[in-house]
């Protein structure tokens, strides 16, 4: 598999202003009580959900660090590590907790060690288990963490704390470093908790997904919805053990391009079974379209009549 798929991590950060400091507040507020937008914290908020590192356990020690350490240009750091569901979804369910906070402790030390800060960064970092709302694949276990950082460290030969930078250009790309030793770390981990074969079995299920979509390429479009266009009803493989039926469509991706996805209609199908309903809604969809009198439900979600 390209690595670099195996796990996003990016970062942001807020400046020392009285606008950004009341966003920071906000943002310290969501991380705590919320899992995603849609979603509550499944446990209690507070400082059993935050991994302290030396930045606090709670909104107020984190929001009072932040601020006592900022830099001049910079109030906090955040960053997320979010590895990819496909390979979280070969973890066994009640590991994958263990799985990503390893992942978070392990990148952070190896990456400040990598940037030659020896005493480290003070850090703390919230779990969140939201469910994915993607449309090809929504409703997946998505366990990630957010981490705060300050603006500043501890310089140990110097007695006293420097800026801390992410820098990005040709001389060091502190961006690019991270992302190399969060996957160095997801290649070790997964090695442990799933099977020194994830690779290859990742790249069985992507190769049984591309044959999956080639329905779209090789067959005359099973239907035609007006709001979508052509659309063809197939199985798109979940993992290992589950499959989806519904259709493929030409649809606008995230950033706006129109590209072949998949929509589900029913998920958490065993293969078989994924393969004989989807015959049965391609003839469904034959039917409307040979028909055209007779009026259809809404395009995205045709109704299997089982």
């Amino acid at each position: 598999m390209d690595r670099k798929q195996m796990c996003v991590s990016n970062v942001k950060y807020k400046k020392p202003t009285v606008n950004e400091s009341k966003r920071m507040g906000n943002l310290l507020k969501y991380l705590t009580y919320r899992e995603s937008r849609d979603e509550k914290a499944r446990q209690a908020g507070g400082r059993e959900r935050w991994l302290d590192q030396g930045m606090g356990g709670s909104i107020t020690e984190i929001a009072d660090r932040c601020e006592a350490y900022q830099s001049e240009h910079v109030l906090m750091f955040s960053l997320v590590i979010n590895p990819n569901v496909d390979l979280i979804r070969m973890v066994p369910p009640d590991e994958r907790e263990a799985f990503v906070k390893q992942l978070t402790e392990r990148t952070m030390n190896d990456f400040f060690d990598a940037r030659g800060i020896d005493t480290g960064v003070e850090w703390s970092a919230v779990l969140h288990h939201r469910q994915t709302d993607g449309n090809e694949a929504p409703g997946q276990h998505n366990p990630h963490t957010h981490i705060v950082l300050p603006g500043t460290y501890y310089d140990a030969d110097e007695g006293r704390r420097k800026p801390l930078y992410f820098s990005r250009n040709r001389s060091v790309d502190h961006i690019e470093m991270l992302h190399e030793v969060t996957q160095e770390n997801m290649v070790e981990l997964m090695d442990r908790y799933a099977g020194r074969d994830w690779e290859q079995r990742y790249d069985t299920l992507t190769t049984i997904r591309e044959q999956q979509e080639q329905v779209a390429y090789i067959e005359e479009a099973h239907g035609h919805e007006p709001e979508i266009g052509a659309v063809w009803a197939g199985v798109r493989r979940t993992d290992e053990a589950t499959s989806a039926v519904g259709v493929y469509g030409f649809f606008k991706n995230r950033e706006g391009e129109t590209a072949l996805q998949f929509r589900p209609v029913m998920p958490n199908l065993d293969h078989e079974e994924a393969e004989l309903l989807a015959l049965q809604l391609k003839e469904q969809l034959r039917e409307q379209r040979d028909q055209p009198e007779i009026e259809t439900s809404a395009a995205v979600h045709p109704t299997l009549d089982l």
